[in-house]
Order: C-alpha cells, then sequence, then structure tokens
C-alpha cells in the first residue's frame, strides 16, 4: 500500500523527479525494473495501452504515471494514477495524487472528493490540509478552509497554512483577520519577507498607508538590499498617487546600484507620468548608455524627440532600432511618422508599408498612408486606402473619413448620397448631420453648409464643431461678432486643446481689431490685435503647424505694420502647402508684400 512514502513525491524539478524515479527503480527489484525497462518509450510517447501491466503493484502504475507527467501527457498520466488508485484506493499519496492533478485540469469537485479522502487517510500531514485548504478556497468555503489549515489552537498549522488563510481572509473581505494572520506570520517567521508583504498589504486594504510602509521597512532592515521590498515601497507610493516619494525610493536604490535596470526603467516611468520630460530623456539616455539592447527605452527616447520635434534625433534612433530589430513592427510605424512630419512622405509610406495586416498597428499604418495621399491631392488613392480599411474594420470614423475623401476626389453626390443613406438608418444623427454641413461647406455651398450646423445644434447646442463653425463663419463675414465670439468660446471650454477653435478664437479678435486700426484708434485695435497674436500663435503650437494658421499670423502681423513678419508667416503658409479654396488671396498677398518690401 503507498502509505509511508507520501512526502517523497513533492511535485519536484524535472531533472530532480528523475533522479528519485531513478532510485525507486533501482531498489523496485527486478520483477519492477523489468516490467519499467519497457515504460521509458511508450511513456514518452503518451502510449497509455501498452504501459498497462494490470497484473502489476500499484507502484508500477504511480511511476508510469509520474513519468508520463514529467512529459507533459497529462491524459495519459491521470489514467495511470487512476489505475493505481483502483488498485490501492486507501493510499493517500495515490488519493492526493489523482486530486492534484484532477484540480490542475479544473475538475475541482472530483479533486476536492479524493483530497478529502486522502486527509481522512492521513489527518496529520500539513501538506495535505494546505492542498485541502486551497480546493476550500477555490470552493469559497471558509469555515472548511479554517477547520484544516488550523491547529487545536486556532492558530495556523505552519507558515503556508498562514498564508493560505491571509489570502482566505483577504477574498473574504475581512481585513483585521487577514492582518492578524499576517502579524502571526511575522511573529513565526521574522526573517520571511513575505509576511512582511503580507502585513503591508493588509494594512493597505485597512488605508494605513504608513503602517504599510513601516512593516516594509521593518523587512528592509533585514534586508537592506532587497530589491523586491523596495519595489513594494515603490508600488505603495504609487498607488496614494505619491509620484515624487516613489522617484525617491528609485534614488534610494540607485545609491547602492548606480546603474540597475529595472529600477531606471521604473524611474523613467514616473518621471514621464509626471510629464517630466528633461528628467526623463537623462534616465532613458544612461538606460541606452548602458543597456543598448533594451528596445523599449530606445523606443521611448525616439518618440521624446518626435514629440519634440527633434526629427533627426528620432529617425536616428528609430533607424538604429529597426536595423537591429527589423520584425519590429511598431518601430517602424513610428520611424514612419518621424519620416511623415519630418516631409519625407515618399519613406513614411515605404514603412508603414512594412506594417504586416495581423500586427496592432496595421490600421493605424493604413490610415497613415490614406492621410498622406490626400495630402499630395492624390483623393482617388487616398479613398482606396480608407475604403479596403473599411471593409476590413467597419466603424464611424472610417465612414465619415471615406465619404470626405469621395467628396474631394470628385464624387460630392456619392458622398451626400453615402451619407444620406447612412442617416436614413440613423435618423438626427449629429455627426452625420455636422458631416453632411463640412462636406457642402468644402465644396462651396455655404447656405447648405450653415442650414446642417444649425440642425445639429438645435440637436446638441454645446456640439464644439458646430459651434466653431457658425462661430467661425460670423467671423470671416465680420458679422454679429459678438455671437461669433460667444459660440466659439463655448466650443473652446469643451476642448481647450483644439488649434483649430483656438484659431477661429485669434480670428475673432482679429475682425474685431481691424475696423478699429483703419478707423483710427489704433491703441483699441492694438490691444486686440496683440490678443489675437496670442491665440493665433497657440494655435499654430496646438496643429503643429497649418497654412491657414500661418496666413492668420501674416494678416495680424500685416494689420500691425510689422511687414517683415507678416512676409515670413505668408511664405510659411505657402510652404505648408495652403488650401486653394480657404485660402484663395494668399499667393497675392505674398507677391504685394515682397514688391512692397524689395530694395528700390
Amino acid at each position: 500500500m503507498l502509505r509511508a512514502v507520501t512526502r517523497v513525491f513533492p511535485a519536484p524539478s524535472a531533472p530532480r523527479a528523475r533522479r528519485v524515479l531513478a532510485a525507486l527503480l533501482a531498489g523496485a527489484g527486478a520483477s519492477l525494473l523489468l516490467a519499467c525497462a519497457g515504460v521509458r518509450g511508450p511513456a514518452a510517447e503518451g502510449a497509455g495501452a501498452a504501459a498497462e501491466r494490470p497484473a502489476a503493484p500499484p507502484e508500477y502504475d504511480y511511476l508510469v504515471g509520474r513519468q508520463l507527467e514529467l512529459d507533459g501527457h497529462l491524459d495519459e498520466a491521470l489514467a495511470a494514477y487512476q489505475r493505481a488508485l483502483a488498485k490501492d484506493p486507501d493510499s493517500a499519496l495515490l488519493n492526493r495524487t489523482v486530486a492534484e492533478l484532477l484540480a490542475r485540469q479544473g475538475n475541482t469537485d472530483e479533486a476536492l472528493t479524493l483530497a478529502e479522502r486522502a486527509h481522512q487517510i492521513e489527518p496529520d500531514n500539513s501538506e495535505l490540509r494546505v492542498f485541502l485548504g486551497t480546493l476550500y478556497r477555490l470552493r469559497k468555503d471558509l469555515a472548511s478552509a479554517e477547520k484544516v489549515l488550523q491547529g487545536p489552537d486556532g492558530k495556523p498549522l505552519d507558515s503556508d497554512a498562514a498564508l493560505l488563510l491571509y489570502g482566505l481572509y483577504s477574498d473574504a473581505g475581512q481585513p483585521e483577520r487577514a492582518l492578524e494572520i499576517a502579524k502571526w506570520m511575522v511573529r513565526s517567521d521574522p526573517t520571511n519577507l513575505r509576511s512582511y508583504f503580507a502585513l503591508s498589504r493588509a494594512y493597505e486594504r485597512l488605508e494605513r498607508p504608513k503602517d504599510a510602509e513601516r512593516a516594509l521597512r521593518t523587512a528592509l532592515a533585514q534586508n537592506p538590499q532587497s530589491l523586491a521590498v523596495y519595489s513594494a515601497l515603490a508600488r505603495t507610493r504609487r498607488q496614494r498617487g505619491d509620484r515624487e516619494g516613489e522617484i525617491a525610493i528609485y534614488r534610494e536604490v540607485l545609491a547602492f546600484q548606480p546603474h540597475n535596470h529595472p529600477t531606471l526603467a521604473a524611474l523613467a516611468d514616473a518621471q514621464i507620468a509626471m510629464e517630466r520630460w528633461p528628467e526623463a530623456r537623462k534616465t532613458l539616455e544612461e538606460i541606452e548608455r548602458y543597456y543598448p539592447d533594451d528596445l523599449r527605452s530606445v523606443v521611448r527616447l525616439g518618440y521624446l524627440d518626435l514629440e519634440q520635434k527633434n526629427y533627426d534625433a528620432a529617425a536616428a534612433r528609430f533607424e538604429r532600432a529597426l536595423q537591429s530589430n527589423p520584425e519590429q513592427h511598431e518601430v517602424a510605424y513610428l520611424l514612419g511618422l518621424v519620416k511623415r512630419r519630418a516631409g519625407d512622405l515618399d519613406g513614411a509610406v515605404a514603412l508603414f508599408e512594412r506594417v504586416p495586416p495581423e500586427h496592432e498597428r496595421y490600421l493605424d499604418a493604413r490610415l497613415q498612408i490614406a492621410g498622406i495621399y490626400e495630402h499630395k491631392r492624390d483623393y482617388a488613392r487616398a479613398l482606396a486606402e480608407a475604403e479596403a480599411m473599411r471593409a476590413r474594420s467597419p466603424s464611424r470614423q472610417l465612414d465619415l473619413y471615406s465619404a470626405s475623401l469621395r467628396a474631394k476626389a470628385g464624387d460630392f453626390d456619392g458622398a451626400v448620397s453615402f451619407l444620406r443613406g447612412l442617416l436614413d438608418a440613423s435618423p438626427g444623427d449629429e455627426e452625420l448631420l455636422y458631416n453632411l454641413g463640412v462636406i457642402h461647406g468644402e465644396a462651396g455651398h455655404p447656405p447648405e453648409a450653415l442650414s446642417y450646423m444649425q440642425q445639429v445644434l438645435e440637436k446638441n447646442p454645446n456640439h464644439p464643431g458646430a459651434l466653431n463653425y457658425v462661430g467661425y463663419s460670423l467671423a470671416e463675414n465680420g458679422a454679429d461678432l459678438d455671437r461669433a465670439e460667444k459660440m466659439i468660446s463655448k466650443a473652446l471650454e469643451q476642448r481647450p486643446d483644439d488649434g483649430y477653435i483656438t484659431d477661429s478664437l485669434g480670428w475673432v479678435y482679429y475682425m474685431r481689431a481691424r475696423p478699429l486700426v483703419q478707423g483710427g484708434h489704433v491703441d483699441a485695435g492694438r490691444a486686440l490685435l496683440e490678443r489675437a497674436i496670442r491665440e493665433l500663435e497657440k494655435a499654430a503650437e496646438l496643429t503643429g503647424g497649418d497654412p491657414v494658421i500661418s496666413e492668420h499670423l501674416g494678416d495680424a502681423y500685416l494689420l500691425l505694420e510689422d511687414r517683415q513678419r507678416a512676409l515670413s508667416f505668408y511664405e510659411e503658409a505657402v510652404n505648408l502647402e495652403p488650401r486653394e479654396g480657404e485660402q484663395p488671396k494668399l499667393r497675392e498677398k505674398l507677391e504685394r508684400l515682397r514688391r512692397e518690401l524689395a530694395p528700390q
């Protein structure tokens, strides 16, 4: 009967388990050794029937099962263990072994029955009781778990039982009882770090952060350079929103391990979260210097370069990373963004084309390609890209984009018909009405465009896009500037970082200033122009550069009689490839100003 060897097989590692098996086989007797001599081949191949020996003792089936389990054939292993159990149903070891494998396969009900049977056979086996307690935890049976995990004095059997009880009380929403168990763990084994981790988490759940940190500091006093404790300390501060405190913890680690890689990476994360860009860059550059193969940090540095418009540096980093990691399609996508923003549109398309269909960036990459074709006024190819993506991954965003491109490609009626069809399926949809207004506006149909925008505002008086459209239209015509300013300001309250709405507000100030300056009220007009320029410069920064905004800045400086700066902004607008429909007089203004400023 397999009873006395319960502790011989504590689920060892594969190499150690094979050594144990070899020792058992060597001492099992000539007949068993000969019987098992044929096990290795069939067992390794999962050949269950060939390994069966109905007349063999249960030890044979157990060893066959163990070998199959080590080789990853769990179903065949379970069958072998069950054959052994059928031969020796009173073996605690076999009941527990079958229970453990059943539990691994998700059959907790049958596993529990067998584990309880094993416990009846060996009631004092603490390892078995912890396993049984684990099954009770899965069943959320706290009372039964307590019964097997505690001794007669009500205390945990050992540290493993205590840790399981701690988890049970935490799961059950009983933090005070979890705290008592954690304190018991610390008292019974004051050198065990997991006891302090449990104590700290218990205090956290009770919203006692100072006590939680004190517990970790006590652990740190015994293990002064434990990175695990420092990591837990940093986590507690981060969870409290104390990012400065978190950074201070990382500094403590770096004081004794100056270039510790995980700590530097975590420090960079915290600095980025706090938008401390120079410090984050310094940390990431240190990682890059000492750990050049850390692709994530290199990419983040490149992204910082990109955001700061340092395109050459960003491109250099991404190109190095891509050269070493050609299958890193995220890097190819980011390098494509750099190329696009730097004006290398063909290079950008080539990089976006590298992103394969199965990659998460594929849709973004194809939309970037569509945007490049749109920028080049190759609307047919842009539309083909958008339609392909719409077929692959339908969305409202792609519906609206395709309609816009259809109109730009010359099929205005088709675009309107497409949007009207969507509107028939979703009557009163404010986004569809808004986009119908935009398409009519771009086609040079202002009355129809404003009519759609008014319909949007009737349904949603706070729609920022419609408010801005109507407000800007009023400002362009110099009509009802009070109403225009109110509408645009209302839109800006909802989208304070929208560069185009900010441009509209700046344009209202310009239109207010123009009649004052032209009428001789220079001081009042200048004050409004200065406000206009502040808003327009902010708009240019928010959008990253736009030809209409640059022209507006040129107009403002021209009204201030700063002709040289006006000229520079008109030239900038032309270099940004102006939208002819919106800027019909830009080139005329530029040439006139050039003639005025030309040396006589």
